[in-house]
Order: structure tokens, then C-alpha cells, then sequence
């Protein structure tokens, strides 16, 4: 039986990954900040009792972080999704009205968590059969991509997280592991928006198609949930 281990668990991206692994048959680890707030997840848990267990992590917390990776020190984990993100940029009045003190929450969440979760479970992962991980960043992460500007605090996070995984793909490779960055698409969810083209399903549907897909081969690279590999 396959194990993932996932941040961001309780709504969104991370909620329909843990739901549709889950319907497959795999062990999840469902991290949440709060599990006891996470109505939408319990409730899968109760679905999948012997499938889904629930940790409290607050990914901001890097003793938290290496705390739960002792508790789990005799997982086998398959798969890290690191999905835990926010976008801080949502009514900031763009240039000239940065706040900073956003700007250094969002570098916490959107880039040192990833790396963090990498370091503290690499062992339970590289003792795995898949050995793989993927962090969700954004194409607005793309220099080649930005035509539009704005969003300082949310595109840097998500150019430099993408440099996290580009990084760890080169330092791994020898473990067997494959590190990968996935750019969601437009998605309609809380951060996404009522607004977003694609619907959670199909955009998680989509990733998990191309993950189950992934070898060394893959590694470090960046690539949308069609498949396509995305510009730098």
C-alpha cells in the first residue's frame, strides 16, 4: 500500500488530493494546522478510517515539522505534496504599498516549509518505492511567463520555491528521489476564486495522471497540470 503525505490537507487543492488518493486506496497523511476546525477533512477521515490519519502542522513551525517527522520515523512515505500556500497579495494596492512583514510570511509558507519537509522526512521517502515530490507553486512563479507584473510577494515566493525544487531534483538524484513542481492551473478555490477556469477535481485529476507517470527522468522540472513543461 502506497503512503502520502500531504500539507494544506484540509480544503482546496491539498482536500481533493487527500480525497481522491484516499478513494484509491492509499494511506494518506493529511497535515492541517488546525484538524480540529478541519470540518471537510474529518469527515473524510471518517469515510476512511483505516486510510486517512490527521496531524496537526502549522508549516511555519520548524520545530513542529521535526517533531512530527520523529513521530513518523517509521513511515514509508511515497509521495510528499507540499501544497501549504497562501497568496498575500489580494488587496495590496501593488507598487508602492508592499508589506514587508507579508512579503516574509508568505517566503515561510511558499518556500522554507517545502524545503524544510524535505529535509526532515527525506529518509521515510528515499526508503520508499516512488520516492517522490511534488510542490505546488504557480506558473505566476514563471519569469519567462510574467507579462503582466504586479504580485511581488506572491510570484517571488513562487520563482524562488521553484529554485528550491530545481535544487533538491541535483542533491537527491543519487537517493533515487524525483523532485518536480507542479503549477496547479487557475483553480476554483478559496485562493483561486470563483472566477478560476478549472474546476479542483480536474486540475487534481490531471496532476495525479502526470505524477503517476513521473521517473527520474523528471526530475527538476516544472510542469502544468496538462503535462507540459513550463518555462523558467
Amino acid at each position: 500500500m502506497k503512503t502520502l503525505l500531504i500539507t494544506g490537507a484540509n480544503r482546496g487543492i491539498g482536500l481533493e488530493f487527500c480525497k481522491q488518493y484516499a478513494a484509491d486506496g492509499w494511506r494518506v497523511l493529511a497535515c492541517c494546522r488546525d484538524p480540529g476546525k478541519a470540518d471537510a477533512l474529518n469527515k473524510l477521515a471518517a469515510r476512511y478510517p483505516d486510510l486517512i490519519k490527521l496531524h496537526a502542522l502549522d508549516v511555519t513551525n520548524h520545530a513542529q515539522i521535526e517533531q512530527l517527522a520523529q513521530t513518523l520515523s517509521e513511515e514509508t512515505i511515497d509521495l510528499l505534496i507540499n501544497d501549504a500556500g497562501v497568496y498575500p497579495d489580494a488587496g495590496s494596492g501593488g507598487f508602492g504599498h508592499t508589506d514587508y512583514e507579508k512579503w516574509m510570511a508568505a517566503f515561510n509558507i511558499n518556500t522554507m516549509a517545502p524545503l524544510k519537509m524535505v529535509e526532515s522526512f527525506v529518509k521515510q521517502i528515499a526508503r520508499s518505492q516512488l520516492k517522490l515530490i511534488v510542490t505546488i507553486t504557480s506558473q505566476m512563479g514563471s519569469m519567462a511567463d510574467n507579462s503582466s507584473g504586479g504580485s511581488y510577494l506572491y510570484r517571488s515566493s513562487k520563482a524562488a520555491a521553484n529554485m528550491v525544487v530545481k535544487s533538491l531534483a541535483v542533491d537527491l538524484k543519487e537517493k533515487g528521489i524525483t523532485s518536480v513542481a507542479f503549477n496547479p492551473g487557475w483553480v476554483k478555490t478559496d485562493m483561486g476564486g470563483p472566477n478560476a477556469m478549472i474546476a479542483v477535481e480536474q486540475s487534481v485529476a490531471d496532476m495525479r495522471k502526470v505524477i503517476a507517470g513521473l521517473t527520474l527522468a523528471d526530475t527538476g522540472k516544472f510542469i502544468g497540470n496538462d503535462g507540459l513543461v513550463i518555462p523558467w
